[in-house]
């Protein structure tokens, strides 16, 4: 154990045009820091996880974080990006200051607010994490790189379009008991399956209820040290960690395998000495369910190609051998890129902690989270688990 979170905060993610990326930085921070019992003069180092990428025309944002408190002036922060997986990139880097003994406690925040920009360069803005030199002319941005993704999936496994209807079901319906998420709709394995006016498709065989939806919103929470961690009012610690970066162009690897994903889950469950068995749950990057389809193979839930039997056979539902999503993951949920992460990890402590309310996992021990950024090029997983 080399961390453990000791206070969190979470903002209910959606819309939120009378909000800044300052107001809900200040907003979660300072819930944080409360939610710890520490003061602000307590903080050694500040980390936020900010995208932008063109979202907000405010780029040099670290220092945001201490207008949450005249006590954080002059502390250490620096803004951390790595596509989809910045809110994890800036939890991760805030366990390695505390490891390193060059910090006792950090305070992470991760936040994005995406729904203020015009629909087309909302669309350009996440192309910008795919290699533009090959891919900066796909169409339907994102949505069709994951497109093309599930294209070449269904060519070379059959047509998973009940597999996919039914991943996205399933997180719509965990999401209704989630106060945070930014859809509290159970759409139904129908709505979800049928291609109608109100779910069109977007991107090859993917149609709106594939896709995660564009959202604003924030998230923070309080890192400490072991021993520091034992006098706190609650702590879940980090088991196993890791950080797997894979080539950036899809043209370089095996796009249908996302082996940076299966690679990180293999060094974390490691670095934890545990095999996938033995979690409660995870949480994993759902941003198109064609990802959470492939990421249940390179977890090794199951073997390649038969993600299907997963939630087909009900096996990621909740009461299920293994949870998936049991937050309605960013497909209800939400996905503000840089507090998306930082979401995960917030989730999953309230689960270990049993203060998840309606979207408890029974008898939540451990959990895991996946949290990545483009397709399967920068993937983080913390395997974590409740110390008090």
């Amino acid at each position: 154990m080399t961390a453990a979170m000791v206070g969190w905060a979470h903002m209910p993610f959606g819309k939120h045009a009378e909000e800044t990326v300052e107001s809900m930085i200040v907003k979660v921070a300072v819930d944080a820091i409360h939610d710890a019992g520490i003061a602000p003069e307590d903080v050694d180092e500040i980390l936020l996880g900010h995208f932008n990428a063109g979202f907000s025309v405010q780029d040099f944002t670290a220092s945001l974080v201490l207008q949450a408190d005249p006590a954080l002036r002059f502390k250490p922060a620096t803004r951390v990006e790595n596509a989809c997986a910045t809110g994890s990139a800036a939890v991760h880097q805030g366990v390695r200051a505390i490891a390193s003994g060059d910090a006792r406690i950090v305070l992470v925040v991760g936040v994005e607010q995406m729904t203020t920009t015009p629909g087309p360069e909302i669309g350009k803005n996440l192309l910008k994490a795919s290699y533009l030199k090959e891919e900066g002319d796909t169409p339907a941005g994102f949505a069709g790189v994951f497109g093309k993704i599930a294209d070449g999936y269904f060519q070379k496994f059959g047509d998973q379009s009940d597999a996919l209807a039914k991943i996205a079901a399933k997180n719509h319906k965990n999401g209704v008991g989630n106060p945070y998420a930014q859809m509290r709709k159970d759409l139904g394995f129908d709505f979800c399956r049928a291609e109608s006016e109100k779910n069109p498709f977007v991107a090859g065989p993917l149609k709106r209820t594939d896709c995660s939806l564009v959202s604003d919103g924030a998230a923070a929470l309080v890192l400490t040290d072991p021993v520091t961690a034992l006098g706190m009012k609650k702590a879940v610690a980090f088991r196993g960690m890791a950080h797997v970066q894979d080539f950036l162009p899809m043209s370089r690897r095996d796009i249908l395998k996302f082996e940076g994903c299966s690679k990180a889950w293999g060094e974390a469950l490691g670095d934890a000495n545990l095999a996938l068995e033995d979690l409660s749950f995870v949480e994993t990057h759902d941003c198109f369910t064609i990802a959470e389809l492939i990421e249940y193979e390179a977890m090794g839930l199951t073997s390649e190609g038969e993600g299907a039997r997963a939630i087909l056979e009900g096996w990621t539902e909740m009461g299920g051998k293994l949870p998936v999503n049991p937050s309605g993951g960013l497909k209800s949920k939400g996905h503000p890129i840089g507090a998306t992460g930082v979401s995960m990890h917030v989730l999953t402590a309230m689960q270990l902690t049993g203060t998840a309310g309606d979207i408890q996992v029974k008898n939540a021990e451990i959990g895991g989270i996946f949290n990545m950024g483009g397709a399967a090029v920068a993937n983080f997983v913390s395997i974590m688990q409740a110390t008090r």
